[in-house]
């Protein structure tokens, strides 16, 4: 079984292989389009479509980040921040 880390890198590659792949092909179409203005109408979909791939790639990433900020925090407990302060002033002391 795969761990956790291992299971983000896997999915940012897999991000990062979509990305690359739907910005390749997007360029593809603008040049298409950039020939003759009329194609827009043919393909301005297709493009709109490699966006969209884009945009949901971005908020792909956006969620993994906040899942891993939520799994990091998770690791401190409940503390509130005056608490982790309390704590962090006690060993800055003890050192």
């Amino acid at each position: 079984m795969k761990s956790k880390e291992q299971l983000i890198q896997q999915a940012i590659e897999n991000i990062n292989k979509d990305r690359e792949a739907a910005q390749e092909l997007l360029e593809d179409v603008a040049q298409y389009i950039g020939q003759q203005q009329d194609r827009y109408a043919t393909t301005g979909m297709v493009a709109a479509k490699y966006l969209e791939t884009l945009q949901r790639s971005n908020e792909q990433l956006v969620k993994l980040i906040g899942l891993i900020k939520k799994s990091d925090e998770d690791k401190y407990g409940d503390l509130n921040k005056e608490d982790k302060e309390t704590l962090y002033n006690e060993i800055e002391e003890t050192e």
